[in-house]
């Protein structure tokens, strides 16, 4: 797996291989550690799409994501996609306008 491809590919425990596409990915100073960020777009039963994150080895030398282990790593997570969904919006606000239930459509 090459984290800077913005797709990559997981085996799971049992050895399934998952396709996944990369969001971003970013160090915290807060927490000394890498993170990344992706989905497979798939949706909860509300029909939001599902964002994974995990740590990782920005060197590459080890290629597993390990697990978040802290509270204080979520709410980093949080944070950041709470941001750039904040960016994301405005940016599309600026090309398009909302439609009033949270969709952007073009003028």
């Amino acid at each position: 797996m090459n984290i800077e491809d913005a797709k990559f590919v997981v085996k799971d425990e049992n050895g399934v291989e998952k396709e996944y596409f990369k969001l971003f990915t970013f160090d915290s100073e807060e927490t000394g550690k890498s993170y990344i960020a992706y989905t497979d777009n798939s949706t909860d039963e509300n029909g939001n799409v599902i964002i994974r994150a995990n740590t990782y080895d920005p060197t590459g030398e080890d290629l597993s994501l390990q697990p978040l282990t802290s509270e204080k790593e979520w709410k980093v997570i949080e944070n950041i996609l709470i941001s750039t969904q904040e960016k994301l919006r405005e940016e599309m606000e600026k090309e398009g306008s909302d439609d009033g239930e949270g969709n952007i459509t073009n003028k």
